[in-house]
């Protein structure tokens, strides 16, 4: 008999209490924060889908393994089970630890990029584009076309367009291209996975170059979930053996591992090649600490080497990516704008469509994200152009390419009940959309300023603004 409810397949053992507020408290701590939800405190959230990185439950065989977490400067024997699990999945002989995603990617790009080198992605990140930026070396995206169209059912809108991607590289100059960065899934391009097919042709590509394919991996679990249902070649495959298979073309991988490794913090840095990997460690040890342990406690380091087993179980990907699409196809048949296919780890919402009232400039994506915290406690992140639009010289808004608001699901740590209290947020958005006003910012750092800018109302109609809340 097949079920038409979908279960976690897990007994919850710990619970932790939420703090329940009313929407009149709410303006007020959304005020207080500069309309920013960044700024808002953890425990004033009810349902917090601001991220899926390190926000995850761990198992009980993950909190067992940090019981047992040797916390040796060097040559740790939990490092060995990390070192381990991480070669074992990679492939790749050189293994980095380090505290998160983002700490690889500093030691990456610092030592291969610079000012003239340029690296090309089918999307990057916010911290990767800002850790190659930093360096004053060019990010450039080149998302499939089929991306564009948000409501189709392309089943691999994470691919990066093979065509643009030959013409970039001839245009720029083979010799300034520092790596093609393939993200999987592709985060910023609304979660959607890459295919094997589209890794291989970027392969040759590479190979035809003489360029190092990086892997950004940390959804890479989730990835292989829909090459095994979209692609054929790959029906009878095991998750894991897929992932390898994806590594298997990759020089080099960076994994936050507070991702697909079911765990609060860590991350690494995999390598191919010696001569890379040991500028690498040099900078790993100034700045991140020895090598086998990169930042990380012992204890961290057993329970990431049990989640990259875990996060591969057939029952447990299956409920990840059903539950995901569950919540995407209730928020479609509502009259939301998403992007569809829904991704592996969110639902990504087309606010700008949505808030079709409120230009590009007063941030609609940022104005949701408002929005949701305010009608239901629920914390999520824009993916527009607060985070990242540009300037031109004289201060015009150069918008993001969308304007998104991602809702990033933590792994086993909501319930149903909390997703069907997440769609009737979603009823009662629709029912206000009209009163909706827009923002404008008032404070931003030069970087990553999504985290940090501060944000006020505009005053456009006093009345409108009382009804809504805002004022």
């Amino acid at each position: 008999m097949r079920h038409k409810t979908i279960i976690e397949p897990f007994r919850i053992k710990t619970v932790e209490p939420i703090k329940m507020n009313s929407e009149e408290e709410r303006c007020r701590l959304l005020r207080e924060a500069h309309y920013n939800p960044f700024l808002l405190n953890s425990d004033d959230v009810i349902i917090d889908f601001l991220t899926d990185s390190g926000t995850s439950a761990m198992s009980a065989e993950q909190w067992g393994g940090m019981q047992i977490g040797d916390e040796s400067y060097a040559g740790s024997r939990s490092w060995k089970r990390m070192e381990k699990a991480v070669r074992n999945l990679t492939g790749m002989d050189y293994i980095l630890p380090t505290h998160q995603g983002r700490a690889a990617e500093r030691i990456l790009y610092s030592t291969i990029g610079g000012p003239g080198k340029v690296f090309v992605s089918n999307t990057h990140f916010d911290t990767t584009r800002a850790n190659i930026e930093f360096r004053e070396a060019e990010a450039i995206d080149l998302p499939t076309p089929f991306a564009k169209d948000m409501s189709s059912d392309y089943p691999f809108k994470g691919n990066i367009d093979l065509d643009q991607l030959s013409k970039t590289i001839d245009e720029k100059g083979v010799d300034n291209i520092a790596g093609i960065i393939m993200t999987v899934t592709n985060n910023s391009g609304g979660g959607q996975p890459v295919s094997m097919e589209n890794l291989k042709q970027v392969r040759k590509i590479c190979d035809s170059y003489n360029i190092p394919l990086i892997l950004d991996c940390c959804r890479v679990a989730e990835n292989s979930y829909f090459i095994k249902h979209r692609e054929k070649e790959y029906n009878d495959y095991a998750y894991e053996e897929i992932a390898k298979k994806i590594f298997e073309l990759s020089d080099a991988a960076i994994m936050s591992s507070k991702k697909d490794a079911l765990v609060n913090m860590g991350g690494f840095l995999a390598l191919r090649n010696m001569k890379l990997a040991q500028e690498c460690t040099n900078l790993l040890i100034i700045t991140e600490g020895f090598t086998t342990y990169g930042g990380l406690s012992g204890r961290d380091m057993e329970a990431l080497a049990i989640g990259l087993k875990e996060v591969f179980e057939p029952a447990y990907l299956d409920y990840r990516i059903k539950s995901t699409e569950y919540l995407g196809r209730k928020l479609h048949e509502l009259g939301v704008p998403i992007m569809l296919p829904v991704g592996g780890h969110a639902v990504y919402i087309d606010a700008k469509k949505l808030y079709s009232h409120i230009p590009v400039f007063e941030y609609p994506g940022q104005v949701l994200v408002c929005e949701l915290y305010k009608l239901g406690g629920i914390r999520t992140v824009e993916i527009g152009s607060v985070m990242f639009g540009k300037y031109e010289d004289d201060h015009k808004l150069i918008p993001a390419p969308y304007e998104l608001v991602r809702l990033a699901i933590p792994r086993r740590v909501y319930t149903q009940s909390h997703i069907e209290y997440v769609i009737e947020t979603f009823e009662e958005i629709l029912r206000r959309r009209k009163e909706t006003i827009g923002l404008r910012i008032i404070e931003e750092p030069k970087f990553l300023r999504h985290f940090t800018a501060k944000f006020e109302r505009l005053p456009y109609n006093n009345k409108i603004a009382e009804e809504s809340g805002l004022e």
